[in-house]
């Protein structure tokens, strides 16, 4: 009876793990597949991208009055429209703002993968570089925090910001699947600290301290990895911890003192007038 027992909990647990291995995309990426307008927000150019392999990635560029533009990688869900408000906020500071929506994002083509996202990141910044020139700083939110990081090691930015980021996704995931194999599983791995140590230029570190859904400990370690490697000219490194605030909503509850944070480290890098 008890050998039965435990074959019958071991093929239920291989059927849950199998499961989650095959959908597991269908886990980490949470798209809006819709098609997004800028029409009816002055300034905000439509911009059409071709990935390396081909795809139609959507954009937005919204030119500003300061020598800087943000480039916004975004998380996992949505699309870029989710993120308008903050933008507009960012804008109304003077920053030219630079938004792509992944492959399958916001209209654009394809289906996402890690070195889907990667690749359709570096299209957006040789884009960037080509027809608008000028500083960049490479926003990265949540899953996008990884993306930035990668990014920032084939073109390296201005300076690098950091929101709700982590370590590793594994690291993330292990928090929700707790009973499985996560290390073994997982395809799509986002090993940012790895590859922070490869990243020279300034950069700031923002975590909401109530995070829930990427808890602060995860950025934290990815801060840690960034001040522990060795870095020619000694580029600073700053962290910001918003009080009170969850993974959706830092700029709403860090209100001015978050935007006011972000223009203090771009004025300490040199990056403002």
């Amino acid at each position: 009876m008890l050998g039965r027992l435990l074959w019958k909990v071991a093929f239920i647990y291989g059927c849950v793990a199998g499961i989650i291995y095959v959908f597991q995309r269908r886990l980490q990426y949470m798209p809006d597949g819709s098609t997004v307008s800028g029409k009816g927000l002055a300034g905000i150019e439509e911009v059409t991208l071709t990935s390396p392999d081909g795809l139609r990635l959507e954009a937005w560029h919204w030119a500003g009055t300061k020598p800087v533009t943000l480039y916004i990688l975004h998380g996992n869900g949505g699309h870029r429209g989710y993120r308008l408000g903050w933008m507009q906020k960012l804008h109304e500071l003077g920053f030219s703002i630079f938004i792509i929506d992944y492959r399958s994002y916001g209209g654009s083509e394809g289906k996402p993968t890690e070195e889907g996202l990667y690749m359709d990141a570096e299209t957006g910044a040789r884009w960037l570089r080509e027809k608008k020139g000028g500083k960049v700083v490479y926003v990265g939110e949540s899953l996008g925090s990884a993306v930035a990081v990668e990014l920032a090691t084939r073109i390296p930015p201005d300076a690098l910001i950091i929101q709700g980021g982590f370590a590793s996704a594994v690291d993330v995931a292990r928090d929700v699947y707790f009973f499985l194999p996560v290390s073994l599983l997982m395809k799509d791995r986002y090993d940012a600290a790895l590859r922070i140590g490869k990243v020279t230029c300034p950069m700031l570190f923002i975590h909401g301290d109530e995070d829930g859904i990427v808890p602060i400990r995860h950025g934290k370690a990815l801060f840690e990895a960034a001040m522990r490697a060795e870095r020619p000219g000694g580029a600073s490194i700053e962290w910001y911890a918003v009080r009170g605030a969850g993974h959706n909503d830092v700029e709403e509850t860090g209100g001015p003192e978050y935007y006011r944070k972000i223009a203090e480290f771009l004025e300490g890098c040199g990056l403002l007038p």
